[in-house]
């Protein structure tokens, strides 16, 4: 279903600053917002390789609350639907989200539970997909609050492209690294990563764009298969 890359790009653990929180009682809840689940899976899957159906909604309750505002509560159930980049495959996920509406008319209280009923939902299939969809924020034995070293770029939009594409699995420590002088690295698509002492180039289809990364000032090597460059000498 997903490609080298795709599964290369799940299994990293998800960017504390991603992670946001609010409390709940007397409990802190540690969630992603709707919008970053939606960039995240155009990130990885590609536009247009994902969609959704809302199967059900339905409101819950109706009450008022003490300072006279509308409460409203809506169920949804939503299912995504996940092709691989030829449409011939396709992974389907379904679960129910949960949204309440609070305003001064009912109108209002109406349309903020369904639609955050609806994000809730969509949030809830996506976990099933690993941690970049926030699945490791249920594990409580991790502290999300610590910097995650691995992300996602955030300078790209990934576009997913063949199963046998190369490509370079990150060790622990390495870090994103972006200086501005590498736009025409990343206009193709690469990413400049941070390991040890040294800069290395990411990305697909590397060595068709070797005079590219050449002309940045990295060097092959060819023991561990990696374009890099001292951060000394990105220093110079």
């Amino acid at each position: 279903m997903f490609n080298e890359k795709q599964l290369q790009l799940l299994g990293y653990e998800i960017d504390s600053s991603r992670i946001k929180t609010r409390e709940k009682g007397n409990v802190t809840l540690s969630y992603v917002e709707g919008h970053d689940i939606i960039e995240t899976a155009n990130k990885i899957v590609g536009y247009g390789n994902w969609s959704y159906t809302i199967t059900k909604l339905e409101q819950v309750s109706q009450e008022t609350n003490h300072n006279q505002n509308v409460v409203i509560c809506y169920k949804a159930v939503v299912r995504v639907v996940v092709y691989d980049i030829t449409h011939t495959k396709e992974a389907i996920r379904e679960d129910v989200g949960f949204g309440t509406g609070i305003a001064k008319t009912l109108s209002d209280a109406h349309e903020g539970a369904a639609k955050e009923a609806v994000t809730d939902a969509i949030k809830r299939c996506f976990r099933t997909f690993g941690n970049q969809f926030g699945n490791s924020l249920y594990d409580r034995s991790k502290n999300h609050q610590a910097p995650q070293m691995q992300q996602i770029p955030s300078n790209q939009n990934y576009t997913p492209n063949n199963a046998n594409a190369q490509h370079y699995n990150p060790p622990q420590q390495a870090q994103q690294h972006t200086p501005q002088d590498y736009s025409s690295l990343y206009n193709l698509g690469l990413t400049i990563m941070e390991q040890g002492n040294s800069l290395v180039v990411v990305g697909d289809d590397i060595f068709a764009k070797k005079d590219s990364i050449r002309a940045c000032g990295f060097r092959w090597d060819a023991k561990s298969k990696l374009w890099y460059k001292n951060i000394e000498q990105q220093a110079a």
